[in-house]
């Protein structure tokens, strides 16, 4: 039986996308956290003959991003220059990126993977649908209020142009951040809705995409848990089951993002993650973002689902896929079990 089958704790288990303290992360605020001791460690690291990545990796993989921003801060105070320019002066690939996204602030670095994922040839849906799928209403204020300051433009005009048909629908109405944050759950609609949904897809010939675009995207995830249930005493089988077998392309893989969000954003994660390192290559973009932007908010929850999911720890799976200063980093935000 898969993890996105079994629906039986699902009404009672936290959610990553309503909870509002960060204490399912694996980095938290330093103690004893001395900023200009950091400074001078970054400093000798840097402006010494040669790098030193070890001490770039244990100041930055060991410091909240708060305490990072303060560091940028006084580091340019003392040096004249910006910590990300001398990053990026000395370092370079998946490391330079890696250290770079810790010390950008979270938001700003949100609205860089989406700028990036949107510009050039070809749109990355893989990162908008992974992003705008796993983020609460306040990220996603906060990653526009960012996209706004950064490139004069709102996200919703730049996203306009980039994407269409119902993938775009879907992705435009997350990207507004405006989804019920009620905590209260009305039974009598989850079944309503359920009912609608049952009959949108299973039911007809042919799926009325727009039901499922509206009732997955706008409802709280208190009540679209409740729907979940529901439809599969309806149906017999898991709404993600319908969606799979009722839809394709990018519109069925932000649906089933969204509902995989829904039920656990952790073991959405944990999937991104392994699909990233499996088979030829790896998706360092995809690893470098999910390690940084989930470090403080459930990344002990990911690693957690990893190993249910997958039979071997996070940490050692990253053991052997990615080497090297980046490996190293890595393995310090993943932290061992």
């Amino acid at each position: 039986m898969s993890v996105w089958d079994d629906l039986d704790l699902l009404l009672d288990s936290p959610s990553s996308l309503t909870v509002t303290s960060n204490t399912r992360g694996t980095v938290k605020d330093k103690a004893n956290f001395k900023v200009e001791e950091d400074v001078s460690a970054l400093r000798k690291a840097i402006e010494g003959i040669g790098t030193t990545e070890k001490t770039l990796i244990e100041v930055l993989t060991q410091r909240s991003n708060a305490q990072r921003q303060l560091i940028a801060k006084a580091y340019e105070k003392t040096t004249g220059r910006k910590l990300v320019a001398d990053l990026e002066g000395d370092t370079h690939g998946d490391f330079e990126d890696l250290l770079v996204a810790l010390v950008t602030p979270t938001a700003v670095y949100d609205c860089h993977e989406v700028i990036t994922a949107i510009k050039g040839a070809g749109t990355t849906e893989s990162t908008l649908t992974e992003i705008f799928a796993s983020r609460s209403n306040r990220q996603i204020k906060a990653l526009s209020e960012a996209y706004l300051a950064e490139t004069g433009r709102s996200i919703i005009h730049d996203l306009q142009s980039e994407v269409s048909g119902d993938y775009g629908k879907t992705l435009l109405i997350l990207a507004e951040g405006k989804r019920d944050e009620s905590t209260n759950v009305d039974a009598a609609k989850a079944k309503a809705d359920a009912k609608a949904l049952y009959e949108a897809g299973e039911k007809k010939w042919g799926t009325d995409e727009s039901k499922f675009i509206d009732i997955l995207c706008h409802r709280s995830i208190p009540q679209l848990r409740q729907t979940l249930v529901e439809y599969k005493a309806i149906s017999k089988k898991t709404l993600q089951d319908s969606v799979e077998s009722e839809m394709s392309g990018n519109l069925e893989k932000i649906l089933v993002a969204v509902v995989k969000c829904v039920k656990n954003v952790p073991a959405y994660m944990a999937e991104r993650l392994f699909k990233s390192m499996k088979g030829l290559g790896t998706t360092e973009s995809t690893l470098t973002r999910i390690l940084v932007s989930r470090s403080e908010i459930d990344l002990m929850d990911i690693r957690t689902e990893y190993k249910k999911l997958f039979g071997v720890s996070l940490y050692s799976q990253l053991e052997s896929e990615v080497s090297g200063s980046y490996g190293n980093a890595l393995k310090h935000l993943c932290g061992q079990d």
